[in-house]
């Protein structure tokens, strides 16, 4: 099916977040007394903040609210930019777009964060629409499908055109399946094959150009 409107996922498909994110788990568990070395903290890109602190950690609804607190307290001075563009990435935007696909962001970090990175790569200009989740967490309570939503009402109010949604993590597939759209995984970020597979993604890009060249040759056939 050729696809008129890409959404991307922002962490781990875009931009490798590794260090800021550790960073600002760590500044936030360790506000608490609790330690967490590097390689635990890493499986936690892509969920929501209130999910991991809440679910994984055990904090209570009003603890949660405090340790997220903590978490931005680093990560909206330091850890926002302790990033990377992976490689690939911004010649998939262009030709994507230069083929005349509608480009949006659909992310669980917070929308005000999402559009700061997407500036300061220079990645912005490629995106007609960040969908992002609410500082205080509201969009993504019931999983990605409200952002998810919320971009396509910007884009394609009447759903006339074809989307898919794009991403590392199950909940960028599940969020596309309750959303009604397709999706395709990318195996170079932070959610590993199986639990892309797993969670029903439609094909699976090993490399930016792979994913590419998926969309674009749908597009001709």
């Amino acid at each position: 099916m050729p696809y008129d409107l890409c959404l991307f996922d922002l962490d781990g498909t875009l931009t490798d977040p590794a260090a800021g994110i550790v960073n600002s788990y760590r500044h936030a568990l360790s506000a608490f007394g609790i330690p967490a070395e590097a390689e635990q903290l890493v499986k936690f890109i892509g969920p929501p903040l209130r999910e991991v602190f809440g679910q994984v950690y055990g904090f209570s609804e009003t603890d949660t609210e405090r340790v997220v607190a903590k978490y931005r307290e680093y990560f909206a001075v330091t850890g926002l930019f302790e990033n990377t563009v992976y490689p690939g990435v911004p010649e998939l935007l262009q030709a994507l777009r230069d083929n005349g696909k509608t480009l949006a962001v659909a992310t669980s970090k917070a929308g005000a964060y999402a559009c700061r990175v997407l500036e300061h790569f220079g990645l912005d200009g490629f995106f007609a629409f960040v969908s992002g989740d609410a500082m205080d967490g509201s969009l993504s309570r019931g999983g990605k499908r409200e952002i998810i939503r919320l971009a396509l009402e910007a884009l394609d109010p009447g759903r006339e055109k074809t989307a898919v949604m794009i991403g590392d993590r199950k909940h960028d597939i599940h969020g596309a399946r309750d959303a009604g759209i397709d999706s395709i995984g990318v195996a170079w970020g932070y959610g590993a094959r199986g639990e892309l597979e797993e969670a029903g993604a439609a094909r699976i890009a090993e490399t930016p150009e792979e994913l590419g060249r998926m969309i674009l040759e749908e597009s001709l056939l």
